[in-house]
């Protein structure tokens, strides 16, 4: 029988509730609380089996194998970096952090002190999300073309964030997922309408390599929730709805080839509909197939799914969008997170320009 688990979850809010909801029924792990705010332990001690509430980390870290981070993205990096200085394991929510070089420095801690880092990029451990993935690699679905996924609703607004650093992490780890690679430049353009930061965006990506363009449209301003990703191929297209009740995917057999011998000019394609298919999804909640695999990860020594590297992958796709937005919706190119693993020197501050310099 092997030893429990003891993981702290920081931040009992709205995510880490949710966290530890699933972490006590996770056997072979022990939970324990870590915020100041005394109502908000206090209220989870009621509903969970807790080991330990404490206000802060250093209160209980010696005791701890790892910590889940679901603080304020502004906060990631300090926390990360003080549980993983104390050699604790760590999942911290998405955005890993709001700033590359602090990513970067996140990655190269952890893997000097082989501490496991993982992202909480939950739809990464959506099943439906997995089977979109595999119908659209498959050689039948044709080349994929382009991307449109849709992330709307009414609020809820942040007081520390804009829309794109709280919605669009999700489909950027979505469409990196899709295609296995990171995009190569961004355009962004973005409205202000109920507060002082972006509550509407619109994000254009290129995938060089794949050629493939993809869109991305968040907002906190939206009558409707809406989850949507549709994918495009030459030969099939592909919707998944994470808001469905059921048939969360659907493939369509549909599409427009070009009719090469036509002689009319005013009808040069053929449009070709046929069958909608669902495939089965053995749906299992995200969140404890994540959580799951940063146990197995912790107790085996592998590498997280969703590891450190893969959260600088989306971080440097968001700092090149404020920079986008910042410039008015100019094409910004996203560099190389394995370039700037290898370039970035942490000691300076990296501004936003210099991440644009860096994929010159």
């Amino acid at each position: 029988m092997v030893d429990p688990l003891h993981v702290g979850v920081i931040g009992c809010g709205y995510w880490g509730s949710k966290h530890v909801r699933v972490l006590s029924m996770l056997p072979g792990v022990r939970v324990s609380l870590i915020d100041p705010d005394d109502e908000k332990r206090a209220a989870l001690t009621g509903s969970y089996p807790v080991d330990r509430t404490v206000s802060d980390l250093d209160e209980i870290a010696d005791d701890l194998d790892a910590v889940v981070v679901a603080t304020p993205p502004s906060t990631h990096y300090a926390i990360a970096r003080r549980a993983i200085e104390a050699d604790l394991h760590v999942l911290v929510e998405k955005p890993m952090t709001t700033d590359v070089d602090d990513a970067v420095e996140l990655v190269r801690l952890a893997e000097a002190r082989d501490r496991r880092l993982m992202v909480g990029h939950t739809f990464e451990f959506n099943p439906a999300v997995w089977s979109l993935a595999e119908v659209t690699r498959a050689p039948d679905f044709g080349r994929v073309r382009y991307i449109n996924s849709a992330r709307l609703n009414l609020g809820l607004y942040q007081r520390d964030t804009n829309v794109i650093w709280d919605l669009a992490p999700h489909d950027l780890s979505i469409l990196n997922y899709i295609l296995d690679a990171q995009p190569s430049s961004i355009s962004v353009w973005g409205l202000h309408l109920m507060s002082d930061q972006s509550d509407v965006a619109y994000l254009s990506l290129r995938y060089d390599e794949q050629d493939v363009s993809a869109c991305i449209h968040v907002s906190w301003l939206d009558p409707m929730k809406v989850r949507r990703t549709t994918v495009v191929g030459e030969n099939s297209m592909a919707v998944y709805d994470d808001v469905a009740t059921e048939e969360r995917l659907r493939v369509y057999d549909k599409g427009v080839d070009a009719n090469a011998g036509s002689h009319d000019p005013g009808h040069p394609l053929t449009y070709r509909n046929g069958a909608i298919v669902s495939p089965f999804i053995d749906f299992k909640e995200p969140l404890q197939l994540e959580l799951s695999a940063f146990i197995d990860s912790i107790r085996t020594g592998a590498t997280p799914p969703v590891d450190g590297r893969r959260g600088l992958d989306v971080v440097v796709a968001l700092c090149a969008a404020e920079e986008s937005l910042r410039r008015g919706g100019q094409w910004v190119d996203i560099a190389s997170s394995e370039d700037l693993m290898s370039t970035i020197v942490v000691d300076e501050p990296l501004t936003a320009e210099s991440i644009t310099e860096a994929a010159l």
